[in-house]
């Protein structure tokens, strides 16, 4: 009698192609569904670039600076893309900021600053409706709260406050410091740095604060003027004058 261990019957190979014609279809669903997400992104950030040109280039340098902190943190491929999402968006509350208070050329007075102090909550509001942005929503909301407790909206404190505000928080508070504006220059690197670590454990996670700076030194080092993202096309300078 004939040995039948290496016959592939009919119905195992069509079972079989079936199977890899069903992984190509989800594998090209999964692709045309991040080239959705990814369009609403640069859709959204187009109408904050046309809102306040510089809250744009800002949002560019803090997911930059994210990243930067992210990989030395050491995240994983997917981890670092969906931080960037919630870096880009950060700031995207901003476009329901009054324009008289957003783009005032000067230090706001305690009432704009009230206002100002809004934007994290609309990015939630802006985000939520969306399921792919639900936790960059949740991330952006809480990027202002701070490691003791006395940040805002809610007060969140230590590591209850989520890893990517935390980092996002970082971020953005370096291109704060380190960006010219018109009521004052920026700060260099090591300067910036020393604030960085004065406020560790009070504004900022202390162990994310070593983690950035040393990414950040590295940066540095390399003396790359422009840089560039994975979501967003294009070069963008670090430079924010």
């Amino acid at each position: 009698m004939a040995k039948k261990d290496n016959v592939i019957s009919l119905p195992h190979l069509v079972s079989g192609l079936a199977m890899l014609n069903l992984t190509k279809e989800v594998e090209d669903l999964k692709s045309v569904r991040k080239d959705i997400l990814e369009m609403s992104v640069r859709a959204l950030l187009k109408a904050l670039e046309c809102k306040d040109d510089y809250t744009f280039g800002h949002s560019m340098r803090v997911a930059f600076y994210s990243l930067q902190l992210g990989k030395e943190y050491g995240l994983s491929d997917e981890q670092l893309y969906d931080l960037e999402l919630a870096a880009l968006f950060h700031d995207i509350g901003k476009i329901g900021v009054p324009d008289s208070v957003l783009l005032k050329p000067a230090r706001l007075d305690e009432d704009e600053f009230l206002k100002m102090k809004k934007h994290p909550e609309l990015s939630a509001e802006i985000l939520k409706g969306f399921a792919p942005f639900e936790e960059a929503a949740k991330f952006a909301k809480h990027h202002h709260e701070r490691y003791d407790g006395r940040g805002y909206p809610d007060g969140m404190a230590g590591e209850d406050i989520p890893l990517y505000s935390r980092i996002i928080l970082i971020a953005d508070t370096f291109d704060a410091m380190t960006s010219t504006r018109p009521y004052r220059k920026g700060l260099p690197y090591e300067v910036a740095f020393e604030e960085l670590r004065e406020f560790a454990g009070s504004q900022f996670d202390p162990n994310l604060v070593e983690f950035f700076i040393k990414a950040m030194e590295r940066d540095q080092a390399q003396n790359q003027p422009t840089f560039a993202l994975g979501i967003i096309e294009g070069e963008f300078k670090k430079d924010a004058a």
